[in-house]
């Protein structure tokens, strides 16, 4: 492209009236703030990233239980290569998103501009506090799930040993400091990590596949039961328990949208960032297939698998299928390291989500946590509030498991309806921002893709937020709605109380106010700039 300078539109008084843009022009400051961040990652750092917080192994493992109550191999073949394309459509259109504001505050950002001016600041702020608490409770359920995973491990040699709720949450705080050092102090080598992740899954993947086919110790199932089987029996759901079984697939790909946090530490975002997004579910997708099907081929009855201890059926499938608790625990230890690796990649997208957010003044006591170590080049006041939150939540489990529970539900829902917000606003706006993006599907496939992705959306919020096991009482009971409902009163509260007056509301006039005014709204960096009045539809500078 031309290297010749153009002057960025004046927008609503915004410090923006000034700045010029080159074509290498720094997106965040267009977008309203000031870089503080190293970039140091690439469209394929992104997503190995991105894949290593889907964690194959481990995020359709880790609940696998809730599949076999669903009704066994049906729903965990079938319901995988469903969920694979209505969480497709959710990364088509986020990725769309992505591309026209990359930047760390993500969906909240995304309501901010795209919302009519009345209700932009409220919107963001559900929007940013929605997105904040699922970035919180998803990570929580992955170190949980570790430590819960380390719990079956031990229960493999000692069938009599039961882990106390004192001694789980141990392991579980040992598992978020450990991942905190890292986090903290790593960051030049996390690119590296998650590209070993992506790597050593592709290995892990392959020696399951090859030692549960050739052990099978159990017998092997029949092709037709291998893909078909299916006892409505379990759960007392009747024919519906399909759907409780398809809730590992859904909980698999539920954080995909996280890595949008990490906008700020990529080169040219506008078309890698939306390109990582995209990729995550095919990639992971595929992949997983050599997963699942093995394990469905090899699989003892659904009725022994419902005594496995802590809840965790796949180290339980692993040691019947090896036969012997040596050969599971072998292959468990690559769903461990595997899990490890997740755990760091989802909370490195935690901490970046609580520090756009901070940044932004959203939450309490914001000037601590929207600081950046320079010398290491991350947010530590923010990773530090994100593993301070999880730890607190973790000592729920030491009075009810059952509300524990509800986190894990609640870290998905909330992430699903924080997905939702910027995409329905934009349908209501008949797509034309997200048209005008460097990386869009346009209305022909972007209107079925859009649709499809908030009705499933609105069915899986439903979905983690029913009991799986019928009938209901005080354990099996789901209080995810409550949990949710809870925290978004907590929020209510402090946006009433102070939030309204802070950073964030403020933008509506200066920095975050990029793209829009009272007459029009159309023109933002996307990769081109646009210059001209408000009400024309600019001149295209190309490169």
């Amino acid at each position: 492209m031309a290297e010749e300078k153009k002057t960025a539109p004046a927008v609503g008084g915004s410090e923006l009236e000034s700045a010029t843009v080159t074509p290498e022009a720094d997106i965040v400051n267009l977008l309203g703030y000031k870089p503080q961040l190293k970039r140091n990652r690439s469209m394929f750092t992104l997503l190995f990233q991105s894949l290593a917080i889907a964690a194959i192994p481990y995020g359709f493992g880790g609940p696998l239980i809730s599949a076999i109550y669903g009704g066994g191999q049906l729903p965990m073949f079938v319901g995988w290569v469903m969920v694979l394309i209505v969480d497709e459509c959710i990364a088509l259109s986020l990725g769309e998103l992505a591309s026209r504001y990359p930047t760390s505050a993500g969906p909240y950002y995304w309501s901010f501009q795209l919302a009519p001016l009345r209700f932009r600041k409220i919107l963001s702020f559900v929007t940013g506090w929605t997105w904040l608490i699922g970035n919180w409770t998803i990570t929580l359920s992955v170190n949980f799930g570790f430590a819960s995973l380390i719990a079956a491990c031990i229960a493999m040699y000692h069938p009599d040993f039961v882990i106390k709720p004192w001694q789980l949450l141990l392991i579980f705080y040992a598992i978020c400091l450990i991942t905190f050092v890292v986090c903290a102090y790593g960051n030049r080598m996390l690119p590296t990590v998650d590209t070993a992740c992506a790597a050593f899954t592709a290995i892990a993947i392959f020696i399951t596949l090859v030692c549960l086919s050739a052990k099978a110790e159990v017998g092997r199932n029949s092709p037709a039961d291998t893909l078909g089987h299916y006892d409505t029996s379990i759960s007392g759901w009747g024919n519906f328990s399909f759907f409780i079984g398809i809730l590992p697939a859904a909980y698999t790909f539920s954080a995909l949208g996280m890595i949008s946090s990490m906008a700020e530490e990529c080169d040219d975002p506008v078309r890698k960032l939306p390109k990582a997004i995209a990729l995550c579910v095919p990639v992971g997708g595929i992949a997983g297939l050599f997963f699942i099907i093995p394990i469905c081929a090899t699989m003892p009855s659904l009725e022994y698998i419902l005594d496995a201890p802590v809840g965790q059926a796949l180290p339980y499938i692993f040691a019947a299928v090896m036969g012997s608790p040596a050969g599971g625990l072998g292959l468990t230890i690559l769903i461990l390291i595997i899990t490890f690796f997740c755990s760091i990649s989802i909370t490195v997208a935690a901490s970046r989500c609580t520090w756009a957010f901070a940044r932004d003044k959203a939450i309490p006591f914001s000037r601590v946590w929207s600081r950046v170590d320079a010398r290491h080049g991350v947010p530590i006041w923010a990773l530090v509030l994100t593993t301070v939150v999880q730890m607190l939540l973790g000592l729920i489990n030491l009075g009810s498991s059952s509300a524990f529970l509800a986190f894990v539900s609640v870290g998905v829902i909330s992430l699903a309806v924080s997905y939702a917000i910027p995409i329905v606003i934009s349908m209501w706006h008949r797509r034309r921002e997200v048209n005008a993006a460097r990386w869009s599907m346009g209305d022909k496939i972007g209107w079925p893709v859009n649709i499809l992705a908030v009705v499933w959306i609105a069915f899986e919020t439903i979905l983690f937020s029913m009991p799986q096991v019928l009938p209901v009482d005080e354990v099996t009971m789901n209080y995810a709605v409550v949990v949710f409902a809870g925290f978004m009163m907590l929020s209510a509260i402090w946006y009433a109380v102070y939030a309204h007056k802070g950073e964030l509301s403020s933008r509506v006039k200066s920095k975050m106010d990029v793209t829009r005014n009272d007459v029009a709204d159309r023109r933002a960096w996307t990769g081109t700039v646009y210059v001209g009045p408000p009400e024309s539809d600019g001149v295209k500078v190309e490169k």
